[in-house]
């Protein structure tokens, strides 16, 4: 696995397709690796023309973690206390921007899910001469007034996570429960799928308190409302209609917040990528690098709906080139 070190830290990643291709950046969610972005989904945005570029964010996977912090204490956070963390979102977004100082990219299209969909918003707001475009999926803008998870969810992550050396089966069967809860609740959930990638993220590098310090680290980060509304990139924000973590309003107010957004609501998306939707999702993230950005075009609503008719042109057309 090759290794580059940003912002301080080592940082895992890997590339699919042409080197020359247009470079497209996937950033991971809260404790999850970036395996989550499969290499049936990698070989999608391939076959769309892109040089796809997957990394570990700190503290997650083959890349630097902060054992010495002890994760911050959940219910404090609930209480609105601010968090004693090592890092910040900002910090993880000045890591992206190093990944592609490593590889020698002057500037990409950004794509980032959950946790990574606010990660690549900073990276947006804060680093705009480095964004071709940015997609935000199934993330939230920060504003304390949107919907929370629902109850049983809440509870899931509040609650504690056995100990996988301990017992190993106990914590797999764990975090099959809780992707199962949060999936498309009408399409099948493949357990033994969600068993290997739990079973390899494990041995990739799975660290107890990494959670809750990046859980600290968006608390921390606030509403982030203010800084969206200076994005001039083309941005698309993609959410499930059926997702129990971030309900629908977290992506409606994100796009409402960032000048000439294009919202697509996927009907019966929970919070994850199942292999059903990687077709209209890779093909959405492709037709936006056709729109300008805002500061050639200012006449866009806030949150405009998507084309889907393009979508599933653009889809189309990829087939036929397999």
């Amino acid at each position: 696995m090759p290794m580059l070190r940003s912002n301080g830290v080592e940082l895992a990643y890997d590339e699919f397709g042409d080197a020359s291709a247009a470079p497209i950046l996937l950033i991971a969610g809260l404790g999850t690796q970036m395996i989550r972005w499969t290499s049936e989904f990698c070989g999608h945005l391939v076959q769309h023309g892109f040089r796809v570029i997957r990394f570990d964010n700190r503290d997650s996977g083959r890349s630097t973690h902060f054992r010495q912090t002890p994760p911050p204490d959940l219910a404090a956070l609930m209480r609105g206390e601010r968090p004693n963390i090592p890092y910040t979102v900002s910090d993880m977004a000045a890591d992206a921007v190093g990944v592609l100082d490593a590889l020698d990219v002057e500037r990409a299209h950004l794509v980032g899910r959950s946790m990574g969909g606010m990660i690549a918003q900073l990276v947006a707001a804060s680093h705009p001469e480095r964004v071709l475009s940015l997609t935000s999926i199934m993330a939230t803008s920060g504003n304390s007034a949107l919907p929370p998870p629902t109850p049983d969810v809440m509870a899931m992550m509040m609650g504690p996570t056995p100990d996988p050396f301990r017992d190993e089966q106990a914590f797999v069967d764990h975090r099959v429960a809780f992707a199962h809860r949060v999936a498309a609740p009408d399409l099948p959930f493949d357990a033994t799928e969600h068993r290997a990638l739990v079973m390899a993220e494990l041995h990739r590098g799975w660290d107890a308190g990494a959670a809750g310090r990046q859980i600290g680290a968006i608390a921390a980060d606030g509403d982030r409302r203010a800084r969206l509304s200076t994005v001039r990139a083309p941005a698309l924000v993609i959410h499930g209609t059926a997702d129990p973590l971030f309900p629908l309003a977290h992506g409606r107010d994100t796009a409402e917040a960032i000048p000439g957004a294009r919202f697509l609501a996927l009907e019966g998306m929970g919070h994850d990528l199942p292999a059903a939707f990687y077709r209209p999702l890779v093909a959405a993230i492709a037709e936006i690098r056709r729109y300008p950005s805002i500061t050639q075009v200012r006449d866009e609503p806030p949150g405009a709906r998507f084309d889907q008719s393009n979508v599933e042109l653009l889809d189309q057309k990829a087939e036929t080139q397999q």
